[in-house]
């Protein structure tokens, strides 16, 4: 069994900058992709960005200059910083990792205020 736990989410103002950081552990024996997706109220579950072991990023076109996702592989631990944070930018922000199957955190909450 896997499991990721994030920290990190929190309440924000426009322009403003959240970290969010993602642990996994359990029976890993290696992560081949980690990343990060959100879900805002009414939406379905989107992509925000995403980073291979191989240290190989994709991001949303909606989040591209303003996020940065890194991970230590040794660690299994991923990183998203946020800036310039937009209120389109809140919602539930959810840790992922592939190995063998999908895994998910519970979820972080990002609210952005104007």
């Amino acid at each position: 069994q896997v499991h990721l736990v994030e920290s990190g989410g929190g309440l924000v103002q426009t322009g403003g900058s959240l970290r969010l950081s993602c642990a996994a552990s359990g029976s890993i024996f290696s992560i081949s992709t980690m990343g990060w997706f959100r879900q805002a109220p009414g939406k379905q579950r989107e992509l925000v960005a995403t980073i291979r072991s191989s240290g190989t990023t994709n991001y949303a076109d909606s989040v591209k200059g303003r996020c940065t996702i890194s991970r230590e592989n040794a660690k299994n631990t991923v990183t998203l910083q946020m800036n310039s944070l937009k209120s389109e930018d809140t919602a539930v922000y959810y840790c992922y990792a592939y190995i063998s199957k999908a895994y998910w955190g519970q979820g972080t909450q990002v609210t952005v205020s104007s």
